[in-house]
């Protein structure tokens, strides 16, 4: 392993960790001849839907037993046990800033010559390749799952009143002006947790941004003020439709307020449901792609990898670790999990979407999508509190001086990186 890779990787701190965990990777083989194939994944909400598939495989195989370990603090974990070499046969990470580092430093193998790459919808392909810092050879996560984001709308509500869907920008906040006239919210927000900021910005920034913007970033193309001016206004002009000072409201408090009927929307992701369906399990929830243009058919919806499997370069049992891949990825699998946890497929075929999705299906048939911004951003930089900053923030240049530390706060944070970026673009050339 490249060692000095690993250590930007920040796994030092969790050394104090690693006598929790047991001891010993995965075996290549046992007494009676079984090759033990150990995934470890990232979803510990999920443990139902991978203890069944667990099941399954186990019982549908003789010459190979699958072990899915789904530990709390998942990626630490991980990190810990790359520290102490003691490495999984597979992963189950989500495709964000992790997945880009874990690729940075060489740990997974390439996946090329694996026959289900090809079933994979090829959005989430590219979503997948616009993760590598630095463009390579060959595949070396597959796509399982997806979740979208945009905005989850009360349809009772909606049909009572005779609301139409937005497709545009302006259709969208005068629909809100008509909601302000009722005695419901148009939307509800929930910014006391910082994180929720990031669903309405990302939602927006699809549309309105270039899908590899970070990329063009590092390159030197192009700024975020230039970028993302037009996400910064409207992700304000969102303020004169919400709860009054959303920033003393929680996202259950969001969650909440929605499923009681406060409000008529809410801009997050399918993630909510669940937590929605819990106050009132009989909510009639769909959803709708954020319409940040204009026209709409400039309008992109904001789905992301939320699990994707990579085996690790320090598997021994390859043939083992693939057959396990064709097992996930059996139509049969992949239900079970749908079926469990509200996801998208991202592979191609005929699967029972969770009905909260109805109005963004058309968008997922037609691959008109684009990864969540902030699975480029570096956690360090902390983008949720800036959001949320901006907004508080009243002032005339409220926007400018955002988009100025985004800029700024993006040099220091991303040094490295971009200096890493230069070098391969002047090799180019």
């Amino acid at each position: 392993m490249n060692k000095r890779k690993l250590l930007r990787l920040g796994v030092l701190s969790v050394f104090a960790l690693s006598t929790l965990l047991s001891s010993g990777c995965a075996l290549s083989g046992d007494d009676d001849g079984v090759v033990e194939i150990t995934l470890l994944q990232y979803k510990p909400e999920a443990v139902g839907a991978f203890e069944k598939i667990e099941e399954r495989f186990n019982a549908t195989h003789d010459d190979i037993r699958l072990i899915i370990e789904s530990p709390n603090e998942a990626m630490t974990v991980l990190k810990t046990r790359l520290i102490k070499e003691d490495y999984p046969d597979i992963v189950g990470i989500g495709g964000d800033i992790n997945y880009s580092n874990f690729l940075d430093a060489e740990l997974f193998m390439d996946i090329s010559d694996f026959e289900g790459v090809s079933d994979i919808k090829p959005a989430y392909m590219q979503i997948e390749k616009d993760l590598e810092f630095i463009p390579q050879d060959g595949v070396y996560a597959l796509p399982y799952v997806a979740n979208c984001a945009g905005i989850l709308y009360n349809r009772d509500m909606f049909e009572e009143n005779g609301w139409e869907i937005p497709e545009t920008w302006s259709e969208f906040t005068a629909l809100c002006d008509t909601i302000k006239q009722t005695d419901v919210y148009p939307i509800y927000l929930g910014y006391k947790d910082t994180w929720t900021c990031l669903a309405p910005w990302n939602a927006l920034a699809v549309g309105l941004a270039p899908a590899d913007v970070c990329t063009q970033v590092n390159a030197g193309k192009t700024t975020f003020e230039n970028e993302y001016a037009e996400v910064a206004e409207k992700i304000k002009e969102l303020l004169n439709y919400a709860e009054p000072n959303p920033y003393a409201y929680s996202y259950n408090d969001a969650c909440t307020a929605f499923a009681k009927g406060e409000s008529a929307m809410y801009p997050i992701g399918s993630y909510a449901v669940p937590q929605i369906l819990s106050v009132n399990p009989d909510m009639n929830i769909d959803s709708f792609t954020f319409p940040a243009n204009e026209d709409e058919s400039d309008n992109v919806l904001n789905s992301g990898v939320d699990l994707q499997f990579s085996v690790m370069k320090e598997c021994e049992n390859k043939d083992a670790a693939y057959e396990v891949l064709r097992f996930l990825y059996d139509d049969e699998t992949i239900q079970i999990y749908l079926d469990n946890q509200n996801a998208v497929p991202c592979k191609q075929g005929d699967f029972e979407l969770p009905s909260m999705l109805d109005g963004m299906k058309s968008y997922i048939e037609a691959d008109r999508m684009s990864d969540f911004h902030d699975h480029h951003y570096p956690s360090e930089m902390s983008v949720d509190a800036m959001i949320q900053t901006y907004l508080m923030d009243e002032s005339d240049d409220a926007a400018e001086t955002f988009l100025k530390r985004f800029d700024k706060d993006w040099k220091r944070y991303n040094r490295d990186l971009i200096e890493k970026v230069r070098k391969y673009e002047e090799g180019l050339k």
